[in-house]
């Protein structure tokens, strides 16, 4: 079933009314490579590298490293420890706590210095860095130009979006906005009501009420009406995913939550807004949800779009 006057109503908020912990995280979507230049002495800082429940993190060493010598702080909180002699594969299991540090240590077999590399493993609720790419030695010129390249593209994503972003803020509120933006697109706004079908994860830190999702012929958004569950910390969504069963990741815009989930409240609506990566995204996503310190997550399986 569709309708469109509570719809364009959402769509107002997310075009700037009463907007009041409106955020707009930045987004990770897309595989990029890490690359970590190793020092000959100890006196840099162990670099921090981002894993995720499900999700892996491939280690690519210029050096052969020792099986023997792997060293990895809760080695039980993964799935996977695959460990070769250039590379190291992890992938994390849902033992592992959002907000975790985990230190990983590597030593290489050639006994040149550094003789080791250690890691820091910070477990993210839902992104990794999916390829780190380690150097002892000196890098070649190909993977300095790779690099530039790299930092390229990126720069030309960012001046887009800075494009995008100053077109909108200089746009108007409310429907002539969200017709001037293109948003609409000439299409209006189709919702659905998917409460029934959507299924929450366990542990979550608020319990769902009500979820709704959009489509415009640019966007997409879930609005979940969220209940609190007795934790005794107030709550606030400040980073989302939206993810399909084939892991394509939607670009999340902007996360907006009417008020913090805490005792007294009843209840608070959280909004998530992201591109459509199709005119209708097909299948079912998982939107996971966490707050500042990533400890504290809610996991909404089944989302389906109109």
């Amino acid at each position: 079933m569709h309708h469109s006057v509570s719809a364009v109503l959402l769509f107002f908020l997310l075009a700037g009314e009463g907007a009041a912990l409106a955020q707009s995280p930045a987004s990770t979507v897309g595989l990029s490579v890490r690359r970590i230049e190793l020092a000959s002495d100890d006196a840099q800082p162990a670099p921090e590298v981002a894993v995720s429940l499900g999700l892996s993190t491939v280690f690519l060493f210029d050096s052969e490293a020792s099986r023997e010598g792997l060293m990895l702080e809760g080695r039980e909180r993964f799935a996977m420890v695959d460990a070769g002699l250039n590379t190291l594969r992890l992938v994390p299991s849902e033992k592992i706590s959002a907000g975790e540090r985990l230190k990983l240590t590597v030593r290489f077999q050639d006994g040149a210095a550094p003789a080791s590399a250690t890691f820091v493993l910070v477990a993210h609720p839902a992104r990794s860095e999916a390829l780190v790419e380690v150097y002892r030695r000196k890098r070649s010129v190909e993977t300095y130009q790779e690099e530039v390249r790299q930092a390229r593209i990126e720069a030309t994503q960012c001046r887009e979006e800075n494009e995008r972003l100053r077109a909108e803020r200089s746009a108007p509120d409310g429907l002539t906005g969200l017709i001037s933006t293109k948003v609409l697109s000439g299409r209006g706004v189709d919702f659905r009501d998917v409460t029934m079908d959507v299924t929450q994860g366990p542990g979550g830190a608020a319990g769902k009420q009500l979820v709704l999702a959009y489509r415009t012929a640019r966007r997409v958004a879930v609005e979940v009406t969220l209940k609190y569950v007795g934790d005794a910390q107030p709550w606030t969504a400040v980073g989302a995913t939206l993810r399909s069963k084939t892991s394509d990741e939607l670009k999340v815009r902007q996360v907006w939550q009417s008020g913090p989930v805490a005792p007294g409240s009843d209840t608070q609506r959280v909004v998530v807004e992201a591109e459509a990566a199709s005119e209708s995204p097909q299948g079912s996503f998982t939107l996971k949800l966490w707050d500042a310190d990533m400890r504290r997550t809610v996991t909404l399986g089944n989302v389906t779009f109109p």
